[in-house]
């Protein structure tokens, strides 16, 4: 029976997975029109799974050469003769999987590998490879997985310049070459240019500027998940509904293929097995199992999360530009020679949206909130008071939020005295969230509603027992902008059919009514807690 998999090559025979034949075949239109071009997606989008895939799909037409340059060591990429005996070794590897070489070539791949004295450089690389594409029965594709561990040196630059010599010779002069290149990574290639020169100077001219643009959409889409749902159910009969599931997953990851694939493997694997009955009036596949794969995703430690958080540590520039749009509300335009910015796309934080950036997803803004809550020590006294108090709240499987709000507002007062001084406006949410999270940690998650995420307000959803509530968080400007506010909120509980909300006012004014009040807003309920 098949599974779900988050490590490795996906196998449509063992493995449930995404139908991604309409993305193999618009990669296969530009195989076929000759087209050198790179897929650049960050860890874990798919890459490697789509190569072997495309793989299989060429076979027959082409002769279709798949190489990991993780199988290059360092000692590989120190010179250009060490790069060529290195690769001639990856050539021959790839007889393994059923490639078969020209006897000549073959012969010319082994000489090059056994050369202590005398090796071979790019040139006579370059020579053999043209008489291979000049004798083979079919056009030849060179596929290269993992190039970014031929990042940051010269070598790998000089080969790709050889590539692109190859390919402009082969346009102009029909000269032998590759049918088409096709380079995955993280690391955009045409961004190497800027790492490698000794003296400190950017290279202006990329070796990669022949690539084509690659416009391949490879996130997974609410059908592209129904359908991988679809198949699960096919064989389990656990009576979900995959359209509602599928939604609910794409909500969390924006299709985020390592995301949507683990969260449908922790509920198979951890819930399923915690609850096999299926005659149970609660069912394993529930928007309740997607809410409690996404709290376990956001709190564990994986390869996914280590190599993104790392380059929060490691690119200071980029933590910033993070911590502007997420604690502070900030609208941050979209501009495309912005260093950090293509380094946040690049390694999947950023998306581009109506012209500004946004976080590419929940759970990564989940986790990044949580990441920067807890740099904030100074005010652990009010995380503690939420840790303490957390057990007040629950009642039959739902969170009292009026009073959750009636408890902050006190200890606040508790701890800081009253509010008179204005502060700015983010230390407020911050407080409010420093005191929520030991609340719901364990048991639900929450995340900012990125449409309402403003210098002025932002909409907390949680998500707990299967339940929403919406909290707006905002700084008291007067009655017309409460008024607003109220309007705005109400809105957003008509989107997630609710009838209940809630508000949370910083309010500096001297002569105010401090505490929590029940408002009634037609057919909708509103509680308003007040600073």
């Amino acid at each position: 029976m098949k599974h779900f998999n988050t490590t490795g090559v996906c196998v449509p025979e063992i493995h449930y997975m995404v139908d991604i034949s309409d993305r193999i075949r618009q990669i296969s239109d530009m195989v076929d029109a000759g087209q050198y071009f790179t897929i650049n997606r960050a860890r874990q989008y798919g890459k490697t799974t789509t190569l072997s895939i495309l793989r299989k799909h060429l076979l027959g037409r082409y002769l279709a050469i798949s190489l990991d340059f993780q199988g290059i060591s360092s000692k590989g990429f120190s010179s250009e003769e060490d790069f060529v005996q290195d690769f001639c070794r990856l050539l021959r590897r790839s007889k393994r999987t059923g490639v078969t070489f020209p006897a000549e070539i073959d012969v010319i791949i082994d000489d090059i590998i056994g050369r202590s004295e005398h090796k071979a450089g790019f040139g006579e690389l370059f020579d053999m490879i043209a008489d291979w594409c000049d004798i083979a029965p079919a056009k030849i594709v060179l596929m290269i997985d993992e190039v970014d561990s031929a990042s940051n040196n010269q070598v790998f630059l000089d080969f790709l310049a050889q590539l692109r010599d190859s390919y402009l010779k082969r346009n102009s002069e029909g000269y032998p070459a590759f049918q088409s290149v096709i380079l995955a990574g993280v690391t955009d290639v045409k961004h190497l240019k800027s790492k490698i020169r000794e003296d400190g100077h950017q290279k202006v001219n990329s070796p990669w500027n022949i690539a084509a643009d690659f416009l391949v959409n490879m996130s997974f889409s609410r059908r592209d998940i129904k359908g991988m749902l679809d198949e699960y159910e096919a064989e389990h009969k656990t009576g979900m509904n995959t359209d509602d599931i599928a939604s609910c997953i794409e909500a969390y990851t924006a299709g985020y293929p390592y995301l949507v694939s683990r969260i449908c493997q922790l509920i198979d694997e951890r819930l399923m097995s915690r609850n096999p009955d299926q005659k149970t009036s609660t069912l394993p596949w529930s928007r309740q199992s997607v809410d409690e794969a996404v709290k376990w995703i956001v709190s564990e430690e994986n390869t996914l999360f280590d190599s993104i958080m790392g380059k929060l540590t490691n690119y200071p520039g980029l933590k910033r530009q993070l911590y502007r749009i997420i604690m502070l509300g900030e609208t941050v335009e979209y501009i495309p020679d912005d260093e950090a910015q293509k380094q946040l796309r690049m390694y999947g934080f950023l998306d581009k949206k109506d012209n500004s950036v946004i976080i590419s997803n929940r759970i990564f803004e989940t986790r990044l909130y949580n990441h920067f809550l807890g740099e904030k020590q100074e005010d652990d006294t009010i995380r503690q008071i939420g840790a303490y108090d957390k057990n007040l709240f629950v009642a039959d499987g739902r969170l009292n939020v009026p009073l959750i709000l009636k408890r902050f507002i006190e200890s606040y007062h508790q701890i800081f005295g009253p509010l008179t001084d204005r502060f700015p406006e983010k230390d407020g949410r911050e407080l409010f969230l420093l005191y929520l999270k030991p609340i719901i940690n364990g048991t639900g998650n929450y995340y900012i509603e990125a449409q309402t995420r403003t210098q002025t307000r932002m909409d907390i959803v949680i998500d707990y027992l299967g339940q929403q509530y919406i909290i707006e968080v905002k700084i008291w400007r007067g009655p017309r902008y409460n008024a607003d506010g109220e309007k705005q909120l109400m809105e957003y509980m008509e989107y997630f059919c609710l009838d209940t909300g809630y508000m949370l006012s910083f309010n500096f004014n001297k002569k105010k009514e401090i505490g929590v009040k029940r408002v009634i807003l037609g057919e909708k309920v509103l509680f308003e807690g007040t600073v």
